[in-house]
């Protein structure tokens, strides 16, 4: 054995014989230890900003000295280069982002290496989906961390450090199933002190807006954007924020979608209602970010709740103002455990464009289960790739038009100790700020990080628990809804099988029937220019793609095509066959996850963390096993005696 081999080896059985303390999971994976021996020295002018970054590297830094300086040189945006001994950005977030940057290099590897790093997207921003009353709609981790009134100034604090860790700079503070409230002068002075706290970490604050806010107030008689009142309405209101938080971020707007309402109620399209909202912001830098998540609430069979985006918002392309920004989800459905990109990415070339991810697991098994998302977001960007997309400046140009210019995440995040419920669904917020940064890294990279920052760098638990996580998501997608089944949940919450799901009092567009619309014969849902004909908003590549049964990938075969049980799969399986293998995949794959975790990964963990870990990966193979019985159990009771 070589004497590194022997060191290894004496390192580990010290390791596994030492008892290791309890931890929480609250410092994320912000576990450096101090040792406030470095020299920082801030060549330029000061900024609260520029006094966050000298701290957190005078106190964790482990070099001698650092300087920190502002160059007008360098690119305008939040990127910043190191190279030993300066620390260089063009903007004070810069230097911030450099010194987390720095501190985690330090952390993974034994030599700093030369750091030089600018960000792809420009907004970079979570969306919470909190309520003013504490609740979170689709939150699996407790209730808010904004407790409104009664504001928790350390725990938003240690919040601002941990996104701005990961490169995240924005944050919308609220649910898109917006309260009028929100924007009334007591809630607006609330929203002051949180952006007060972020602002120091490089973080703006955003609000969601009900887009009939001044008439449920009562101050208007109506919600019409052509109407002078209401516009003299959203002018004022903008005036008082900007007085309150002179660098607040803008609007995000779910409108004429879920029952919200919006400029559909007085027969204006949506160009109308962003665009009388973005010419408030405007004079003060403010955007409007407008989400095109759209659907008729129909029991119509032929409808395809998968078209309308494009359909409602292609016509628009172009009538939007330059400070208006269209915010879509990824899959053209609703965040479902794997769909094809949105086809709104391919026809929106006007107007700038964000995507909507989902961080929180609605439909991925919420907080329960260990699911890795980076995998996911990965396809999305292999898709839509961000490296053809143009950069864009900031507040003092406005943006080529037709450029995805952000990435939003529907946040995890809740005021349980360990923030997001499962210790594991705090990777899907580290991978979510990395990926907005950087959509380039590798999940394996992204799951290493982490692994080694939040428990151990030990060798057999971080290659190891990496290979879990790169496994989970197809994993889930095999135990839910494997070969392009979609949207087979239990109505309401979203947890849970219910393939046969049907009600009289529900929309059929949220019954799971209509998704894959079983029957004795075939199974799937035809987008082809038979059906709905979704494929035809693909560019055209991609569309002749999915549209040929002969290479439509099999992981979406049935989103795109109505096919016979006895269809023969690439694998040479019979599709009911290859149904069959892939459910009982999933199911194996998380219990060899259940046997890795309770069996060797004890000596690497603290006691609360492993033992929390180990319940919740019990409880996501029982799931997996309800999943696979039912819906293969349904599906059989579907089909004819020889199918």
């Amino acid at each position: 054995m070589t004497p590194s081999k022997l060191i290894l080896a004496f390192s580990l059985l010290v390791l596994t014989s030492l008892p290791l303390a309890a931890e929480d999971g609250h410092q994320l994976w912000l576990r450096y230890q101090p040792v406030n021996k470095a020299t920082v020295v801030a060549a330029d002018q000061q900024s609260p900003t520029i006094a966050v970054a000298r701290q957190e590297l005078q106190t964790y830094y482990l070099g001698d000295s650092i300087v920190l300086r502002l160059d007008p040189t360098m690119p305008d945006d939040d990127g910043f280069s190191f190279d030993g001994i300066t620390l260089k950005a063009r903007r004070p977030a810069g230097l911030l982002y450099g010194a987390y940057a720095v501190l985690r290099d330090q952390t993974l590897n034994s030599q700093l290496s030369t750091l030089n790093s600018h960000p792809t997207f420009p907004l970079r921003l979570l969306n919470h989906w909190d309520n003013p009353d504490g609740t979170i709609e689709r939150g699996y981790a407790g209730e808010s961390i904004f407790h409104w009134f009664h504001l928790d100034r350390e725990l938003i604090r240690e919040y601002a450090r941990a996104n701005a860790s990961i490169g995240i700079n924005g944050t919308v503070l609220n649910n898109v199933n917006a309260s009028p409230k929100m924007l009334t002068t007591a809630y607006l002075r609330e929203v002051k002190t949180i952006a007060d706290i972020l602002r120091p970490y490089g973080i703006r604050v955003y609000l969601s807006i009900n887009f009939a806010t001044p008439l449920a107030l009562g101050d208007t008689k109506t919600a019409d954007p052509l109407n002078k009142a209401v516009q003299r309405w959203w002018q004022r209101k903008a005036r008082e924020i900007y007085k309150l938080i002179p660098d607040f971020g803008g609007f995000l707007v779910k409108a004429n979608s879920e029952g919200q309402p919006g400029p559909g109620d007085y027969h204006r399209t949506h160009a109308e209602g962003a665009n009388m909202l973005a010419d408030a912001l405007k004079p003060y830098g403010g955007i409007v970010m407008w989400r095109c998540f759209v659907y008729a609430v129909s029991n119509q069979v032929g409808l395809d709740r998968a078209v309308q985006a494009v359909e409602e918002f292609k016509p628009l392309d172009g009538q939007f103002r330059p400070n208006v920004i269209l915010q879509t989800k990824n899959g053209p459905v609703d965040f479902q455990p794997r769909e094809p990109y949105s086809p709104i990415f391919d026809q929106i070339t006007k107007t700038n464009n964000m995507v909507e991810l989902q961080v929180t697991q609605e439909y991925l098994g919420q907080s329960r289960h260990l699911v890795y998302l980076a995998p996911m977001w990965q396809e999305f960007f292999s898709f839509v790739n961000p490296a053809k997309l143009a950069r864009y400046v900031e507040q003092k140009t406005s943006p080529d038009q037709g450029n995805l210019v952000g990435a939003a995440g529907v946040a995890n995040i809740g005021n349980d100790r360990n923030w997001c419920g499962h210790h594991f669904s705090q990777a899907n917020w580290y991978a979510f700020g990395r990926l907005a940064w950087d959509p380039s890294l590798s999940s394996e990279l992204i799951a290493r990080e982490w692994l080694q920052l939040t428990f151990t760098d030990a060798p057999p638990f971080v290659d190891t628990m990496t290979d879990v996580m790169l496994q989970s998501r197809e994993a889930c997608v095999n135990y839910m809804m494997p070969l392009g089944l979609h949207h087979l949940f239990q109505f309401d919450h979203h947890y849970g099988p219910e393939p046969g799901g049907y009600r009289d009092d529900v929309p059929f567009v949220w019954c799971p029937v209509y998704y894959h619309r079983a029957n004795a014969d075939s199974i799937g849902f035809d987008r082809t220019p038979t059906g709905s004909n979704a494929v035809s908003q693909y560019r055209d590549s991609i569309g002749r793609l999915y549209n040929d049964l002969s290479t439509c990938p099999d992981e979406l075969l049935l989103w795109f095509h109505r096919v016979p049980w006895g269809h023969v799969m690439h694998s040479g399986n019979t599709l009911w066959e290859e149904l069959q293998y892939r459910y009982n995949l999933g199911v194996n794959t998380v219990e060899s996850f259940c046997n890795t975790w309770h069996n060797r990964m004890r000596p690497y963990v603290d006691p609360q963390r492993w033992l929390e870990v180990d319940e919740r990966l019990q409880h996501q193979r029982e799931n997996a096993r309800e999943w696979r019985d039912k819906c293969l159990g349904y599906f059989a009771s579907q089909q004819s005696p020889n199918p």
